[in-house]
Parts: C-alpha cells; sequence; structure tokens
C-alpha cells in the first residue's frame, strides 16, 4: 500500500480541528467542479453549432469541389480529368460556372453571383431543405428557372408566381463599353422565378441566383468551360482517399477541396470563437484553483505535530511532502470528475429536453434550443487541461513544504 496516497486519503475526508478548512476545500472542489462543467457545456455548445452549419452547407456543398488555381474556368474534357472521374467512389458529378451579373425585375436591379449550374445538381444536393418559397427547378421546355437567395428576392421585390421574368445583363467579354450605346455592351436574358432558398448566410441568401448552366453559358458565350466541377460521392467511399487520388491525377494547377475547406472561413472562425472562449473559462479556473492552495496551506499548518512524528518514526522528508501533494492532487481530481460527470448530465438534458431556448418564439430562429454535441475528444482535453493546472498549482505549497522540512 502507498502510504502517502493513504495519509492523504485520511486527510481528505477526516474532520479537521479547523472548520474552515473543510469549507474551502470543498469550496475548492466546488470551484473546479463548476469550471470544469462550463468547459465541457461551453465546448458542446460550439460542437453542436458547428453541426447546424455543416448540416445547412452539406445541402448545398458537394463532397469534392474541383476548381482551377489561376483564372477563373476550365474545360475538364482532357485525358487527366477523364482518368480523375473515373476514380472508385464517385457517384456523381455535376458542372458548375459562377459568374457576376446583374438581375433587373421592374424598378429594382442589384449585382448578383449567379450559379449555373446541371440537371445533376438536384440529385447531388439536398434543395428541398433549403427552399422556403417555391420550388427547385432549372428548365422546363423552353423556358429557363431561377432559384434566388432569400435576401435577393426581398431586394428584388420578386417571388415564385410572378407572370413577368427577370432580365438578366451580363457584361460581354472583349468587348469594349460604347458610350453612345452602352447597352451594346452587355447581354441579356430571362429567367422566370422558380423558388427561395436560405442557406441563413448573408453571402448566399443576399447575392446567390442559381440558374441552369446552359443559359449561364450562353450569355457568359462559354462552350463547354465550367468553374468548377462538383462530386458526390457513394456511401461507403473515403473522402480523405478519394480527394487524395484526384489531386494526384490532376496535378499542382487544380484545386480538390471537401466541404471543410469550401467553408474553410466559417468553419474556422466558429472555431476560434470555441478555444478563445475555452481559454477564458481556463483563466477562470485558474483562479478557482488558486483555493486549492489556501487549503493545502492551511492543512500543512494543522498538521504540524503529525508532520513531526512521522518525522520521529522515521518518515523521510520526500514520504511527508508527497502526503500533501496527493491530497491536493485528489482535490483537483475529484473536482475535474464531478464537473465533467455533470457537465455530461447537463448536455443530455439539453439534447432531449431543450431546457436553454434561443427565443420564446417557436420557429424565430433555425432551431429553438441550443444544439448540443459531446465529443470524446474535447471531454479529453478538458481533462488533460484542468489537471495540468491543477497539478502545476499543488506544487507551489508542496516545495515551500519540502525547503521548510530540510532547514
Amino acid at each position: 500500500m502507498n502510504i502517502s496516497f493513504f495519509i492523504a486519503r485520511r486527510y481528505l475526508f477526516s474532520k479537521k480541528s479547523h472548520n474552515a478548512i473543510n469549507v474551502i476545500s470543498a469550496i475548492s472542489v466546488c470551484g473546479i467542479a463548476i469550471a470544469t462543467m462550463a468547459m465541457v457545456c461551453v465546448l458542446s455548445v460550439f460542437n453542436g453549432f458547428g453541426g447546424i452549419v455543416e448540416e445547412m452547407f452539406s445541402a448545398f456543398d458537394p463532397h469534392l469541389k474541383i476548381s482551377v488555381k489561376e483564372g477563373k474556368v476550365f474545360d475538364y474534357h482532357t485525358p487527366g480529368f477523364e482518368k480523375a472521374l473515373q476514380l472508385d467512389g464517385i457517384q456523381m458529378i455535376s458542372e458548375s460556372l459562377e459568374e457576376n451579373a446583374l438581375f433587373k425585375f421592374e424598378d429594382q436591379q442589384v449585382p448578383v453571383l449567379m450559379k449555373g449550374v446541371s440537371e445533376d445538381f438536384k440529385l447531388m444536393t439536398d434543395m428541398k431543405k433549403l427552399i422556403v418559397d417555391g420550388s427547385f427547378q432549372l428548365r422546363a421546355d423552353v423556358v429557363d428557372y431561377a432559384t434566388l437567395g432569400a435576401g435577393l428576392a426581398v431586394t428584388l421585390g420578386a417571388r415564385p408566381g410572378f407572370i413577368r421574368p427577370i432580365e438578366i445583363y451580363v457584361p460581354r467579354r472583349d468587348v469594349r463599353v460604347n458610350l453612345a450605346n452602352p447597352t451594346a455592351a452587355f447581354t441579356t436574358g430571362y429567367a422566370q422565378i422558380g423558388g427561395v432558398f436560405s442557406l441563413n448566410q448573408p453571402e448566399y441568401d443576399e447575392q446567390m441566383a442559381i440558374i441552369p448552366i446552359e443559359l449561364a453559358r450562353e450569355l457568359f458565350n462559354y462552350t463547354d468551360e465550367v468553374t468548377s466541377l462538383d462530386i458526390k460521392l457513394t456511401p461507403d467511399a473515403s473522402v480523405k482517399r478519394v480527394k487524395k487520388e484526384m489531386q494526384h491525377l490532376l496535378g499542382d494547377n487544380y484545386l480538390v477541396e471537401d466541404r471543410y475547406e469550401q467553408q474553410r472561413e466559417s468553419f474556422r472562425m466558429l472555431q476560434i470563437e470555441k478555444w478563445v472562449t475555452f481559454l477564458i473559462l481556463a483563466f477562470i479556473l485558474l483562479i478557482a484553483v488558486f483555493n486549492v492552495v489556501g487549503s493545502l496551506s492551511m492543512l500543512i499548518v494543522e498538521k504540524r505535530d503529525d508532520i513531526r512524528s512521522l518525522q520521529h518514526m522515521g518518515a523521510s522528508n520526500h514520504l511527508v511532502a508527497r502526503i500533501f501533494l496527493y491530497e491536493g492532487w485528489l482535490i483537483t481530481f475529484i473536482g475535474i470528475i464531478s464537473g465533467i460527470v455533470i457537465g455530461l448530465g447537463m448536455c443530455l438534458l439539453q439534447q432531449h429536453y431543450g431546457l436553454l431556448r434561443l427565443s420564446n418564439t417557436p420557429g424565430a430562429y433555425i432551431i429553438d434550443a441550443y444544439p448540443v454535441i459531446v465529443k470524446v475528444s474535447d471531454l479529453l482535453i478538458v481533462f488533460a487541461v484542468v489537471s495540468v493546472i491543477g497539478l502545476l498549482t499543488v506544487l507551489y505549497p508542496v516545495n515551500n513544504l519540502r525547503k521548510q522540512l530540510e532547514k
């Protein structure tokens, strides 16, 4: 049996002569537990928001997106692309052509990012989840349809069912503007309003319109060129493997991005917010852990007679110092375990019952309650960080005791 640990455990749970030591020890445990619980809950909530963002973008973004590193468009009808697009795991390919244009509806004129897509785009993305008005359609007979972002539709004052089409103006490539007749420098097209979608992201909702790629090529005077190829993989395919093999076949002139890389800025900002909040809580934890220093210092003063008795019985200075080191560690670990357990319990309650709500008005937000996703990796990080802070803090009073014993 480890004598130091045995004595430390007795000191922790036995009644002290000064009740203040018991109170400070309990406060220390509670402080560490509350800070640990807060870390678990906050990280889980950020994971929940990340899951919501990922789910929304997953309905719009492909598993893999191929684009050219230099320039805007490229022709993928080459031997290299033929090999790359025959890799195992590829289920579907959709063409995409994105350019800026001007939309005019009645008296409103708005610059937009126009995204021309092929018919496979319907099968590749889950646009039904994003449509808030009308339906998603590209072309019916000879009629072209445009699907507008929610903010863009409001700005234009347009919605599905209107008879009047949207006028599309695109500047002609390699043509100088004639000031006497500036309209000659633009190609004009028309599209009916098919539907309105919402991603709750301003860069999409307020700027983007989806049209048939045939209309986009006609307006921009392209033949087979695309700005990107969107690829959907089979359910059992490895995104990392297919991405690596495809990048190797296409070379350095092309960029192959997965969903996280396509929305790099959004996910990066979410991660920055998550870990900055974690650091703030770590500083709060540091303040709470100093209670352990106080309780341990008071316990050392109270146990002076016990320390002398142990020395007379032959206990080494190292053994005596280790008793109080274990005492501090026990306080820290009890607080950590209690905090993690309570934090997990609160996360489970939030997942099942949605106790903390974003708004009292149902439907005011995409979700009614704070989303929660618990990750084992976050629990391990919390455990490691709190343990290190607690263990390092305990060393201060123990080192002071060791120095006194050596005098």
